[in-house]
Order: C-alpha cells, then structure tokens, then sequence
C-alpha cells in the first residue's frame, strides 16, 4: 500500500471508484473488491456492493459514474491534443479526487 492510502482505507476504494467510472480498473481488482465486500460491510458500517459503498459513503447522486466518465473524455481530448499521448488513468484518479474530495 503506498502512501497515499496510509491510514486512508476508504480513499483506496475512491480510487477504485473513479477508475471504474473511466473505464479502467482491471478486472482483477473488482472480482477482488467484490470478494472483500463482506469485510468491506464491517469495516465501513455499510451494505451492499462496494460501489454502492463509495456512492453512499461520499453522498454520491445517481448518475456520478457518468459524471466523472464525461469529465475524463473532455479532459482526454484536450490532454491528447496538447501532449500528443494518452493521458495516465492513475494521474487522472489521484487529480481528480485530490483536487474534488480533499482527503
């Protein structure tokens, strides 16, 4: 675990959380997410499924996948066009929750 998640068990699942949004956490990690859901119940004193976790837990609208999918395809074009590559997914996670959800 680096750092950033030192003491923060929930930003990790945030991140996992707007990975999945855009479109590119591996499947691994969500059959693993899945797996750990019971513990997940205890731990954050919640029910259901860990994205339903992170949208309780935050106070998320219905719709907030698509919210932050629409802001990573507008990013990506521009961030394509200036820097002729494909933006890091991870990057985009960590500025996207650091500069929305102060942790």
């Amino acid at each position: 675990m680096s750092d950033r998640y030192t003491g923060k068990p929930f930003l990790k699942l945030l991140d996992c959380y707007v990975l999945d949004a855009i479109g590119h956490l591996p499947p691994s990690t969500d059959a693993e997410l899945m797996s750990l859901e019971p513990q997940l119940h205890q731990v954050f004193e919640a029910e259901g499924p860990w994205r339903g976790i992170v949208e309780n837990r935050m106070g998320f609208q219905d719709g907030m996948q698509g919210a932050i999918l629409e802001v990573w395809e507008k990013g990506r074009e521009k961030f394509v066009e200036s820097q002729g590559r494909e933006p890091d997914p991870g990057e985009f996670t960590r500025i996207f929750i650091d500069t929305n959800f102060p942790h």
